[in-house]
């Protein structure tokens, strides 16, 4: 079983029409101004899919301000998950300012997403504004035992769009605030992981913690994955290709140019997964 973790989606208003979205909205402009950002539908994901070998897909849209287009896009991924409900799982996406953030969590749980992500602060990185607007979906997560996903990324190195100004210690304070929650931090969790090697606390706290492989072609050297598999844990990564920005067959040569082995492809690749969602 092969799931992709980390997918996105929009529906054919934005992706027919992206220039009337990008007002009030700065970090969809800042990803998504231009067209050389693909922007893909529910169909095209399932026929990569089915090109790529890949079983299932977690999809979701962007973590939008307007409140029209937050109900627009998530409405777009409850009826991509009726239309193929063998392939795909979804996620409600959002601002977690918004107002009716609660009431827009609860409605799409409760019609039967399975999950809350990519949440995202491109511009203001995990400050303490942030984690409290997280506090009452993180909440209602928890009570659902069910997983949030967080967009974070390396603090050092190469600037490019979506790079937020996060850093370890805003990731860390948000994984302790939250430590019973179920946490997918994608893009490998900005390397925090590696610090599960301090002798007090930081293994702990990070036992609820889920790393995505979203984007590593683009940012670590394969040797990323036996890394975070030690220091991780073998269970704690998630194969997640942020679709459309790369396919799969990207992370499948890598994870072999890595030297992973077939059960730790095949846990990498969709055991994982299934233990997050079914567990």
């Amino acid at each position: 079983m092969v799931i992709d973790f980390h997918v996105h989606t929009f529906p054919r208003e934005i992706r027919e029409n992206r220039e009337k979205f990008l007002p009030g909205e700065p970090a969809f402009a800042l990803l998504y101004e231009s067209h050389n950002a693909k922007l893909v539908s529910a169909d095209e994901i399932v026929a990569t899919m089915d090109e790529q070998g890949v079983d299932k897909s977690v999809v979701f849209g962007f973590p939008w301000r307007n409140p029209d287009t937050v109900k627009l896009n998530n409405d777009h991924v409850l009826e991509a998950v009726t239309r193929f409900p063998d392939r795909l799982m979804g996620f409600c996406c959002l601002d977690p300012f918004i107002p009716f953030a609660v009431k827009e969590v609860e409605r799409c749980l409760d019609a039967g997403l399975c999950g809350v992500g990519e949440l995202a602060f491109y511009r203001s990185g995990i400050d303490a504004d942030c984690l409290d607007a997280l506090d009452p979906i993180m909440a209602i997560c928890l009570e659902r035992h069910l997983p949030v996903m967080i967009h974070t990324n390396e603090p050092v190195g190469h600037v490019y769009p979506g790079k937020t100004p996060n850093t370890l210690a805003q990731i860390y304070a948000m994984v302790r605030r939250f430590a019973e929650n179920k946490l997918v931090l994608a893009h490998w969790g900005g390397g925090i992981f590696l610090y599960s090697l301090l002798k007090k606390e930081v293994r702990e706290s990070l036992a609820n913690v889920w790393y995505d492989t979203a984007a590593s072609p683009f940012l670590y050297d394969p040797k990323i994955y036996r890394q975070a598999l030690e220091l991780a844990g073998p269970d704690k990564v998630l194969f997640g290709t942020d679709f459309p920005l790369l396919k799969p067959a990207r992370y499948f040569k890598e994870m072999d140019t890595a030297g992973l082995s077939e059960s730790e492809k095949a846990a990498v690749c969709g055991g994982n997964a299934l233990a997050l969602i079914n567990g």
